[in-house]
């Protein structure tokens, strides 16, 4: 924690490529998740999506990651109006650069998967908090107030 973020570029949802380095300046909450309309990733997203004015008027931007194809994103996001991109990462860089696929047993098997995670980055590009091993349950109530108390002393 404290080092500054590798710079990035990921597609997102409506037709735009992010880059990191362009929302300098912003709170950024970076989460992923191992797959779109699943019943814990879209509770997750629900969470974010109804305090989603709490995390903007802390001049915070929030992008949901998965490998799911754009395609698969636009429907997911407009099913549950999340009012924030998600990004799709097929090739795994950015899960890569979080160090967030691990091994999972599913159904008796191995397989390697995305383990829930969130990242807060600072204003500066700095990570400041992360969490791994992500409950879904309270998580984005653990967020905010990780950020609101990041922000507080700037106030």
């Amino acid at each position: 924690m404290g080092d500054t973020v590798t710079d990035f570029s990921a597609l997102s949802t409506g037709d735009k490529s992010i880059k990191l380095s362009d929302y300098l300046g912003h709170y950024v909450v970076i989460y992923f998740y191992p797959k779109d309309n699943t019943p814990g990733c879209t509770q997750e997203g629900i969470a974010f999506r109804d305090a989603y004015e709490k995390f903007t008027a802390l001049n915070a931007v929030i992008w949901g990651v998965s490998r799911d194809s754009i395609r698969m994103h636009e429907g997911f996001k407009a099913k549950q109006a999340f009012p924030f991109d998600l990004l799709s990462d097929p090739d795994e860089a950015l899960c890569a650069l979080f160090d967030v696929i691990k091994m999972k047993a599913m159904y008796g098997k191995q397989v390697r998967g995305i383990e829930r995670s969130t990242f807060l980055i600072d204003p500066n590009g700095l990570l400041i908090h992360e969490w791994r091993k992500v409950k879904v349950k309270n998580h984005c109530e653990d967020v905010l107030t990780i950020l609101s108390a990041a922000v507080e002393p700037t106030l």
